[in-house]
């Protein structure tokens, strides 16, 4: 086993989570990244090492108990202790917000319930199972969403929106129960990224996007846990 820290990064094949693993890797961290998809992830890892960075691929489905067990027994045989949790993998199962069928009115409960298990029960499954393993001591990061501020709630995409309020929600009652330890967990909304999911008209680069993620999950022994925050600033609920 080495000595070196140890970060894990859920959905980290593409996107934000790929940028974070690299970032992370680039600070001398040995990144687990994970995703769902076996051949993808293993392509990532390759990518990565061959940039020079020390990384390792788990496939993880955030909706599996068994795949987050699976997880924990690779974990417990080849590390000691875990530094940080970036929970990243997340869906946006809603249509488009431009379309009517992203209305509340047209809302189907199946949609609901299949952001819901990714988005918040996903991160919750992979927490509980993995936070035992800092010791009392590391950063967890939750990605989320300003579209799951109660303070700035509009209409459409209420699959998404729920489930990130919900995350933000699980953020804090993760943070009152850590509070005697030295772990932080925080929710972020990286803003509007240009990934497959935030489209070409966003208004970030992922580079720009994952710079409030990395922020978060090297906070020190006296940064904040249990807030919301943006580019590293504190935003409301």
């Amino acid at each position: 086993m080495s000595d070196k820290s140890v970060a894990i990064v859920t959905g980290a094949n593409r996107g934000l989570g790929l940028e974070t693993s690299r970032q992370l890797a680039k600070l001398g961290y040995h990144v687990l990244l994970t995703s769902r998809n076996e051949e993808s992830g293993q392509a990532v890892r390759q990518t990565l090492h061959n940039e020079g960075l020390d990384v390792s691929h788990c496939q993880l489905d955030v909706r599996s108990d068994a795949s987050i067990e699976a997880l924990v027994n690779h974990f417990r045989q080849h590390h000691q202790r875990l530094h940080i949790l970036v929970n990243n993998a997340g869906i946006f199962p809603d249509p488009s917000p431009q379309s009517e069928e992203s209305s509340i009115f047209h809302a189907n409960i199946e949609t609901i319930l299949e952001g819901f298990d990714t988005n918040t029960l996903g991160p919750f499954r992979v927490s509980r199972a993995l936070i035992p393993f800092m010791d009392g001591r590391g950063c967890v990061v939750n990605v989320s969403s300003g579209m799951g501020q109660l303070s700035e709630m509009n209409g459409c995409c209420p699959a998404y929106r729920l489930s990130k309020t919900a995350l933000n929600a699980l953020t804090r009652i993760f943070s009152d129960e850590l509070k005697q330890t030295g772990i932080k967990i925080n929710s972020i909304c990286p803003g509007w990224v240009r990934t497959d999911m935030g489209g070409e008209e966003a208004t970030l680069s992922i580079p720009d996007g994952v710079k409030g993620i990395i922020w978060a999950a090297t906070l020190q022994e006296d940064g904040p846990s249990g807030g919301f925050f943006r580019f590293g600033e504190p935003i409301a609920w």
